[in-house]
């Protein structure tokens, strides 16, 4: 196992391009300011470094030297980790985010109307553009950050309950998006043998394999080595895509068609038929519910700011991050809404399902949900990675021996670390077996916090810092413009949390109860 992890100490062992002076009087890089704005600077720490990190609490370093320190203490280390490149980060933002989630949005666009879901489109990607700007100058103030569980504790003026509240939240919604992904490779390895009578059990049988396939590629320690991984994962998503595209274009009719316009069902129910209806807006009788969800469905898609610490964390300039994030947000805007209109044009409210392959024919459907595979391993491997970084890093604070050189005790933990949460994550794909509703309820119980509650307190912090709350108070516009967004960011967060959960919970419930889904655990095929 050692000769192939030695492609993780590449030649990225090259140290910031001088001079990298995190200085809160000097402007930003001409790279970052042709994105952030020329007037763009690092101001100051919103308190003293964290608690137990390997940098002194009461330590007077500025942002510059915090980051030195942690690239000279790499040095000569068989693995590194503060190694991407801005282009290797935006590997890895595409990768997270140009993923299966892309096929729920035929389904949201059917839900909403075409016109209110291409309007929340653009407008739930320019919130989390905005808030990812405001998660980046906080990193920069505070670079020895290691994920999202210190900002949590930093924002919450250093209480250690911050802290643990924070990791829960993270460890759950990552072990979510592992279930996720064990979920639909199983759905497509049952979908792709559909004509096989002869799999015992088959819809958990598929969900061991893809646990295990996906814990074995886990086991990469650094993002250097799974941004690699990621680039070709982000590729065969967009051919999966575009492919699925095409073939709602092409394909005679949508799986499931049905050339009467009203007809009774296999199940006994009334069923709407014929062409497919295309709506501007929502239909008459949308509820509540069913429009809440499908709007969770768009914004977990574009809400990934859980991840961005740890990605930021392992660049070399930090000061270079907007450039992969902002190539990122065009991409999801032109292919998200390229793909949701399409699609959903062609198939129509009647013969739409989630994810939205299910509505292509059989032969379409298996060779565009094929191209599909690297994303449904790759990401739930992305998210299980940051999580075991999360609980190794911590294990070893002491011990950077076990961290950064290949010693038997420190890939024993890691491998055990990943192997325990991929089963967590088979758990949950057994028990909450459905994908739109798991997005749903993902989206409501974690992307409140860390998607606009957290980022919308971080601003008000760190301008608190800067001194420029007292403008709001002398009536400064454009001061006062900026505090109501923030405040609005933080409202929409608990928005999503409150009534967000609900509409999530309520819509497993009914699923439920109209048996709509199997049970827990079920052996039933769950393909498309």
């Amino acid at each position: 196992m050692a000769e192939p992890l030695k492609s993780e100490v590449s030649s990225d062992r090259v140290p910031p391009p001088p001079p990298y002076e995190f200085d809160p009087e000097a402007s930003s890089s001409r790279g970052v300011s042709c994105f952030w704005g020329s007037g763009m600077k690092i101001g100051p720490r919103i308190g003293p470094h964290i608690t137990g990190n390997v940098f002194d609490s009461d330590s007077d370093d500025s942002s510059g030297a915090i980051l030195e320190k942690q690239i000279a203490q790499e040095d000569g280390c068989a693995i590194q980790y503060r190694t991407c490149s801005w282009q290797k980060t935006a590997a890895l933002l595409f990768s997270e985010y140009i993923c299966l989630a892309i096929m729920s949005f035929p389904w949201s666009y059917s839900v909403l109307g075409l016109v209110p879901g291409l309007i929340l489109t653009v407008v739930v990607a320019v919130f989390v553009l905005y808030t990812s700007m405001i998660l980046w100058e906080f990193c920069l103030r505070h670079p020895e950050v290691r994920d999202v569980c210190d900002i949590g504790q930093m924002l919450f003026w250093n209480k250690k309950w911050a802290w643990w509240a924070t990791a829960a939240m993270f460890l759950l919604n990552n072990t979510f998006i592992q279930g996720l992904h064990v979920l639909v490779t199983a759905k497509y390895l049952n979908t792709m043998t559909a004509a096989d009578d002869n799999i015992a059990c088959r819809t958990v049988s598929f969900g061991v394999v893809a646990m295990v396939i996906s814990w074995l590629c886990s086991l990469p320690r650094t993002f250097s080595m799974l941004s690699k991984l990621g680039t070709g994962s982000a590729f065969f998503t967009f051919v999966s895509v575009l492919l699925a595209t095409i073939f709602a274009a092409i394909q005679a009719h949508p799986a499931g068609y049905d050339p009467r316009p009203s007809f009774i069902d296999a199940a006994g129910d009334k069923a709407v038929g014929g062409n497919p209806i295309v709506t501007a807006f929502p239909v008459a009788g949308t509820t509540f519910v069913a429009g809440l969800n499908a709007f969770m469905n768009i914004s977990y898609t574009f809400i990934g700011q859980i991840t961005l610490p740890s990605f930021i964390a392992e660049m070399k300039d930090p000061r270079e991050f907007p450039k992969a994030l902002w190539a990122c947000t065009i991409a999801e805007i032109v292919l998200f809404s390229l793909v949701g209109s399409i699609v959903y044009a062609y198939v129509g409210n009647q013969y739409i399902t989630a994810p939205a392959f299910g509505s292509l024919t059989p032969l379409f459907k298996k060779i565009s949900f094929s191209f599909m595979i690297p994303t449904l391993i790759f990401l739930g491997v992305l998210y299980a990675s940051v999580s075991a970084r999360f609980i190794f890093f911590r294990i070893f604070d002491k011990s950077p021996r076990h961290k950064n050189e290949h010693t038997a005790l420190g890939w024993g933990v890691w491998t055990a670390i990943l192997l325990i949460s991929w089963i967590l994550g088979f758990i949950i794909a057994e028990v909450i077996p459905f994908f739109s509703d798991l997005l749903s309820l993902m989206s409501s119980l974690f992307d409140s916090f860390f998607g606009f509650i957290f980022w919308g307190v971080a601003y008000f912090r760190m301008r608190q810092a800067d001194g420029r709350l007292a403008l709001v108070k002398q009536g400064n516009v454009y001061a006062i413009l900026m505090a109501a967004l923030n405040v609005a960011i933080i409202l929409i967060g608990i928005f999503f949390l409150t009534a967000g959960t609900y509409a999530s919970v309520q819509s497993i419930a009914d699923a439920f109860r109209t048996h709509q889904v199997g049970g827990v655990f079920t052996c039933a095929s769950n393909g498309l």
